[in-house]
């Protein structure tokens, strides 16, 4: 499967690029970058040292600096860290940027392998907006857009109705769920359903010293706010369940309806079921062990 992971690095975001490198099932074809959990810059930026750090020759390109009609953005330093690495913050620059915006790439990868390639979002929607506002044919050109993002049967983790990515750029999200666009919802319905426990971590930093121990490393800013802010043991494989889905959608239970997304009031960014809109496949449920078993397997296998 070709696949471009649109991202914003941060931690979970790290974990499910190992994930999609080590997979054998996945073809990465590149990175774009979007702001979220860093200042966009600070996502490219940590999006060209994890290619480096997996050995992978692929490009990274930039993407949105900020929302749909907004000028700034302040990033989840509180979940991710400073520099979206928790307590590791002397990121070195390694290369350089695509030459293409993020919306650019992902239109000219999706025209070069039509039907093939596969997006993985999993930061705010504004790429992939621009991207179907930028060509009329990217919808028909990818194969499959998989988001992570949204909480349509269960609460928010941003505020008590939205999801975070979904929550960052609200209207470009309700973009996407208008587009006809053969999209899979992999929200916190399933994402908090697949805890990876510190205990994991250990294990995973045994069997793969350098890529394993940096994320387990960099997870522990990350498992200290899951524990202080939600009482969890464990974070959720969010990023990494959505990437996984791409490749093993059976491992999930999906519903099938159209989507749109609150644009005012105190619930803004609450993903709504309106059988209106184009269908998107919404996972409602998944083996959770399974993932991360799947998980620890394919990341276990890089050095």
């Amino acid at each position: 499967m070709k696949l471009i992971i649109d991202t914003d690095p941060g931690i979970d975001d790290a974990m499910a690029i190992a994930y999609a490198a080590a997979a054998p099932e996945i073809e990465l074809v590149g990175l774009t970058t979007v702001f979220g959990n860093t200042h966009v810059h600070q996502s490219s930026r940590n999006a060209r040292y994890l290619v480096d750090k997996l050995g992978l020759n692929i490009p990274v390109a930039e993407g949105a600096p900020f929302a749909r009609g907004e000028d700034r953005h302040a990033p989840s330093e509180h979940v991710h860290g400073p520099e979206g690495f928790g307590d590791f913050t002397d990121i070195p620059h390694i290369g350089e940027n695509h030459a293409l915006t993020g919306a650019e790439f992902l239109v000219e990868m999706a025209r070069a392998h039509r039907g093939e390639l596969v997006v993985c979002a999993v930061g705010p929607l504004t790429n992939i907006a621009d991207a179907i506002k930028l060509d009329p044919e990217f919808s028909d050109n990818v194969a499959k857009l998989v988001i992570m993002g949204g909480a349509v049967y269960c609460p928010g983790n941003i505020t008590e109705h939205a999801e975070a990515n979904i929550y960052h750029d609200a209207k470009a999200a309700d973009e996407v769920f208008a587009a006809s666009l053969p999209t899979v919802l992999v929200g916190l319905d399933v994402t908090l359903k697949t805890l990876y426990e510190t205990a994991d971590f250990e294990g995973l930093a045994q069997k793969s010293p350098d890529m394993g121990g940096f994320l387990r490393n960099i997870s522990r800013f990350y498992l200290k706010f899951y524990k202080e802010v939600g009482g969890l043991e464990g974070c959720g494989l969010h990023d990494s369940t959505a990437v996984i889905a791409c490749t093993h959608e059976p491992m999930f239970d999906v519903v099938e309806t159209g989507l749109q997304v609150s644009l005012e009031g105190s619930d803004i960014g609450a993903t709504r079921i309106n059988p209106s809109r184009p269908a998107v496949r919404v996972c409602r449920n998944v083996d959770g062990a399974g993932v991360v078993q799947l998980f620890t397997e394919r990341v276990a296998s890089l050095p």
